[in-house]
C-alpha cells in the first residue's frame, strides 16, 4: 500500500556539531545514519506517536535494512534539513525514503532509503502495525495524537 497520500512532507531540522564530525570538520558517513533515525522519531512524534509510548504498548519499531547515497559533505556548523517520508505502508513494516540537505543553499547531501519492521517489545517477533499509526501514516484524516487504547485496538 502506498503512503502518506495526504500528508505533507517532512523535515527535520538538526545542526552538525563537532561531535558528529572526523578531524577534517566533515560529517563522518554513519553520522547522517543519526541523523535520518532521529527523523524517522521526530515523524513519529510529529503524528502523535511517542517512542516510549509505543514500547509500553509492546511495539518497537527496527529497521530492517538500509540503503544510503553520499553525495556531498556536511560540514561543522551547518543546519540541515532531514526528511522522512514513507513511501511504502506494509501489514509489518514501513519503507522510509528519506534525504539530508543543507538548509542555507538546499544541496542534497545524503540520500537513503530504510526498511523499518513492527516487532513486539519482549520477544522483538513481527506485530501488526495498529490501525491509530497505520492511518496517521496512510494521511486519513484524525492523524494527530492516539490514546494507548485506541493503540491497544490496533494490535
Amino acid at each position: 500500500m502506498r503512503a502518506q497520500n495526504g500528508l505533507e512532507s517532512f523535515a527535520h531540522r538538526c545542526r552538525v556539531y563537532y561531535e558528529d564530525t572526523d578531524a577534517g570538520g566533515i560529517v563522518y558517513y554513519v553520522n547522517y545514519l543519526k541523523f535520518m533515525e532521529r527523523a524517522r522519531t521526530e515523524r513519529l512524534r510529529e503524528l502523535g506517536f511517542a517512542q516510549s509510548a509505543l514500547a509500553g504498548e509492546d511495539l518497537l519499531f527496527v529497521v530492517h535494512s538500509s540503503e544510503a547515497r553520499y553525495h556531498a559533505p556536511a560540514r561543522l556548523d551547518d543546519e540541515l534539513l532531514v526528511s522522512a517520508d514513507v513511501i511504502e505502508l506494509n501489514r509489518v513494516s514501513l519503507r522510509f525514503k528519506q534525504q539530508v540537505r543543507r538548509a542555507t543553499d538546499n544541496a542534497l547531501l545524503c540520500e537513503g532509503q530504510f526498511l523499518v519492521a513492527c516487532v513486539r517489545t519482549h520477544s522483538l517477533k513481527p506485530r501488526a502495525i495498529p490501525e491509530a499509526l497505520r492511518a496517521a501514516f496512510a494521511g486519513v484524516s484524525g492523524a494527530g495524537t492516539h490514546s494507548e487504547q485506541e493503540i491497544k485496538r490496533g494490535s
